[in-house]
């Protein structure tokens, strides 16, 4: 990749998802400026790689290293986390990998689409869009809808993607729970998943936690026993795990007795006769014993 050049970036990104997340934005435009324009060969990890055009040759820490480049360490991001991204631009059908051992092949989906063929693809879409009317957008988004939603049951998780993380992860707390579960399809699992963190907008982080809360809770683990579920109920379980939390941190308030009150004043009663009678016995014992001791003493 040239250091030089520039790449088109059109307006539409604005209604993507990478545009609510700045890390996920300047990951996407890293990725396209690292892209090939035309066809290539060179070195990576000492071996030769062939590219095409809109392809890039890399690996999760070396993309970590240059989004990472002058950025302070408290906000830097693992290379754990950019690589889930660049998954998730592959769910969403953005690019796709091939990966070896050494290192992964990324190809840019529709590169020659935006990046080419400039005059003919900007006077295309200018014409597309003052034809479309209003009626037609919405069509065109309920057709969106319904191909993502065909698409996302056709997706294939890799074993170390989050979303099969996670799957798995709730999987072996519900049979820890009871041995004797039969094994669900965990693909379906890691696409409600996936769900969970695309659409209810859910970091996997307080995923891995609700599958620990839920499957020690006493009630709820035996109602969240799948990750559509634990999807459904995600809302009550936070609430009540909010409520018992708060409830916990209240530190325990102990009721003085009536003596340590600043205000208290005991109250006096008069003797009765016999406990004049008692009292003056006593006394007089204890002067007995006080004039033996002095006799004693002498």
């Amino acid at each position: 990749m040239a250091d030089g050049g520039w790449i088109k970036v059109y307006r539409k990104i604005r209604q993507s998802f990478v545009w609510t997340d700045a890390n996920q934005l300047k990951l996407w435009l890293l990725i396209l400026m690292k892209a090939n324009h035309a066809p290539s060969k060179f070195l990576f990890n000492g071996q030769e790689v062939s590219v095409t055009s809109g392809e890039l040759v890399t690996g999760a820490h070396a993309l970590a290293f240059e989004m990472n480049d002058g950025v302070r360490r408290d906000n830097q991001v693992s290379w754990r986390q950019v690589w889930r991204w660049v998954k998730r631009f592959e769910n969403n059908g953005m690019l796709t990998i091939k990966s070896n051992t050494k290192y992964s092949v990324i190809s840019i989906s529709k590169w020659c689409d935006y990046q080419d063929n400039d005059n003919q693809v900007s006077i295309k879409r200018q014409s597309t869009v003052n034809q479309v009317s209003t009626n037609k957008k919405e069509e065109k988004e309920k057709k969106e809808k319904k191909e993502d939603s065909q698409h996302s049951r056709k997706r294939e998780y890799a074993d170390d993607s989050p979303e099969m993380i996670e799957a798995v992860y709730l999987w072996e707390k519900i049979k820890g729970n009871n041995p004797e579960h039969r094994k669900p399809s965990l693909q379906a699992w890691a696409d409600d998943v996936r769900k969970m963190h695309e659409l209810d907008h859910r970091p996997f982080e307080k995923i891995h936690k609700m599958i620990d809360w839920c499957q020690i809770d006493t009630f709820w683990q035996t109602n969240i026993l799948s990750a559509s579920k634990l999807r459904s109920k995600y809302d009550t379980m936070a609430a009540q795990a909010n409520r018992k939390f708060a409830a916990n941190k209240q530190p325990r308030i102990e009721k003085l007795p009536d003596w340590a009150e600043p205000d208290y004043k005991p109250e006096h009663k008069k003797a009765s006769e016999e406990d004049r009678a008692k009292l003056a016995e006593q006394l007089k014992q204890l002067r007995s014993l006080g004039d033996k001791a002095q006799e004693a003493k002498a």
